[in-house]
């Protein structure tokens, strides 16, 4: 080989590999870190059920109704088909429990995603509650915590996701066992599709007028089906965690609490106010205020098991049953707290601000 022919390749290594250095700065640059860990293909081969919540029932419910007439079921299925579309453009197999106003018994949407070994299943729901101010996300995993740890790590993406893209990441939230509003049992849905991640999620409240009228525009259903999609893709960019069988490790007592309908009533609109009072109550120390504040608890937690404050109104029952020497109540105060009510960092912002309050 001739010196200068060695020359000539020594003087363009370091051009070579300023070239590939610069190509991948602008790969990166396009890309951006989040297409680095979810690729498009993340969702590629998953089959995934969605299930728009209730439907076919204007005529006969009218609990499921915002405050100028929309329904909770409408707001579902617009959401559930514009997240089909999303999810079907990202090479997902889409298997929807229903795509028309119609009613389909719960057992038989369970079924669907059982049948078609779905590797996820999301109900797409709205909420209400007798309190038109409350509006944030509550997201349900079926069991206990510790046990359907891919049903938590699903709640907590998907979370993030609609308080980013609903709320401007400005609210409180919840991720809880379903056996928060149904004791002992959970939901139908999520019960039975246990074993596969899943989830149902309460994006917003339409009992809350200004959302009432946020929740007809496609353009914000849109919105919410891109925060479904989001978290689907952050899951499945890793492994699920393991889902174990139901109360292998701890069984939870049932807590009674008000059902659906009961939630409308003037008792719910007290939620936080009895909150307050209980902890007032409850700084005073003195036998007879502990007494008073525990029932306060106990109101609140009943008339809104799944807002973001149930979770410190049983931390406190549990306080109050330990000062009492109650520490069986204690023990079961202190697991429903650790098994079906998950922390939120999000939270503690909204827990100062109330200690402001009295």
């Amino acid at each position: 080989m001739k010196l200068s022919n060695v020359n000539d390749k020594v003087t363009m290594m370091p051009q070579f590999f300023f070239r590939l250095f610069f190509l991948v700065l602008v790969l990166s640059c396009i890309t951006g870190p989040g297409m680095a860990q979810q690729p498009q293909h993340v969702l590629q081969g998953k089959t995934i059920c969605l299930d728009p919540g209730h439907g076919g029932t204007a005529e006969t419910d009218q609990y499921r109704v915002g405050p100028s007439g929309e329904r909770e079921e409408w707001v579902n299925l617009r959401v559930g088909l514009a997240l089909e579309k999303l999810l079907e453009e990202q090479g997902a197999t889409v298997v929807m429990t229903r795509d028309e106003d119609i009613d389909v018994p719960l057992a038989e949407r369970a079924q669907l995603a059982v049948e078609h070994e779905a590797d996820l299943f999301v109900s797409i729901h709205h909420n209400a509650t007798a309190d038109p101010s409350v509006n944030f996300p509550i997201v349900y995993f079926h069991g206990n915590a510790s046990e359907n740890r891919a049903g938590v790590r699903l709640g907590r993406l998907l979370i993030n996701r609609l308080s980013v893209e609903l709320f401007e990441d400005e609210n409180p939230a919840s991720l809880v066992s379903d056996r928060v509003i149904f004791p002992g049992r959970g939901t139908s849905v999520l019960r039975g599709t246990y074993g596969i991640p899943a989830v149902l999620a309460e994006a917003s409240f339409f009992t809350n007028p200004a959302e009432e009228q946020r929740l007809k525009d496609p353009d914000y259903n849109q919105r919410e089906a891109r925060a479904y999609l989001k978290a689907i893709k952050s899951f499945f960019a890793s492994p699920p965690p393991p889902i174990h069988e139901k109360d292998s490790r701890v069984e939870v007592r049932p807590f009674q609490v008000l059902q659906e309908a009961e939630r409308m009533k003037p008792v719910a609109r007290k939620w936080r106010s009895n909150f307050i009072k209980g902890r007032s109550l409850y700084q005073k120390g003195d036998t007879l205020s502990l007494e008073q504040a525990l029932d306060l608890f106990t109101i609140s937690a009943r008339s809104f098991p799944d807002s973001w404050l149930a979770r410190q109104a049983h931390r406190y029952r549990a306080r109050i049953f330990e000062k009492a020497g109650e520490h069986q109540k204690q023990r079961e105060a202190e697991t429903r707290v650790e098994e079906h009510y998950v922390p939120l960092l999000r939270n503690e912002r909204y827990l100062n601000q109330l200690k402001k309050e009295n």
